[in-house]
């Protein structure tokens, strides 16, 4: 059990959506480590919480993909897999792409020094960031732009896998660690081309920018799909 769990929680929000928030945030940012046993009891104690928000936020966390429920076993953190990165980078394409060609024809001013005020983040970086740290400006990055297409239901689809493509780019920056190389220049290379305003641009922009990180995911040696996701097959 890692240190520093959090005290106990406040009883104004739904325990369940605390509980997911504060199990999300440590997967999400290496507190547990892929394949590691969420111990049911241990975190209801720590968190000092009943079994019951615990399995809510199980069975939420393995809707998004953090989480695998194993029959007779409990709840383990998902396993990073090729076909994990393989299926969520299209979805992300798919949804960006959308996304994008929305928001360069809404954004405006506000918008786009929402992002420059990203960028000069980015810019500031002078020595190799912590793999957490560069996701996380990444991530912010493109939060922009969902938060400015104006689709509710794309913005959800993003929220759902928001923190598995956080986890994809920590692995990505760990194994390559060339945020100082690409981190800024690439990033402003998107926002120029959103602040054409043009949809068809937004779009290929898009595919180059998130290619990049894909080609790079794909070197990783990672298993083809998780082998103890068949236990949970029937018969």
């Amino acid at each position: 059990m890692p240190e520093g769990i959090v005290s106990p929680l406040p009883s104004q929000r739904a325990l369940g959506d605390l509980v997911t928030d504060v199990l999300r945030e440590m997967i999400t940012t290496g507190r547990f480590q892929p394949g590691e046993h969420l111990k049911e009891s241990q975190l209801a104690d720590a968190l000092q919480v009943s079994r019951g928000p615990i399995r809510q936020a199980f069975a939420r966390l393995e809707e998004e993909g953090h989480v695998e429920l194993r029959r007779h076993r409990g709840a383990f953190v998902s396993t990073l897999t090729k076909a994990d990165i393989e299926e969520v980078h299209t979805l992300r394409g798919a949804i960006e792409r959308l996304a994008a060609s929305r928001a360069c024809t809404r954004m405006r001013g506000e918008g786009f020094a929402e992002m420059d005020a990203v960028l000069e983040q980015m810019k500031k970086v002078h020595t190799t960031p912590d793999p957490e740290d560069a996701a996380q400006l990444d991530i912010r990055f493109h939060d922009i732009i969902y938060a400015y297409c104006g689709h509710s239901r794309v913005q959800r689809v993003w929220a759902s896998i928001r923190g598995q493509v956080t986890v994809f780019l920590r692995a990505r920056n760990a194994s390559f660690p060339d945020f100082l190389d690409v981190g800024h220049v690439e990033h402003l290379e998107l926002r120029n081309a959103l602040a054409l305003g043009d949809p068809q641009a937004a779009q290929d922009a898009i595919d180059k920018h998130i290619s990049g990180a894909y080609e790079r995911l794909k070197r990783l040696n990672l298993p083809d799909r998780d082998p103890a996701a068949t236990e949970n097959r029937p018969g």
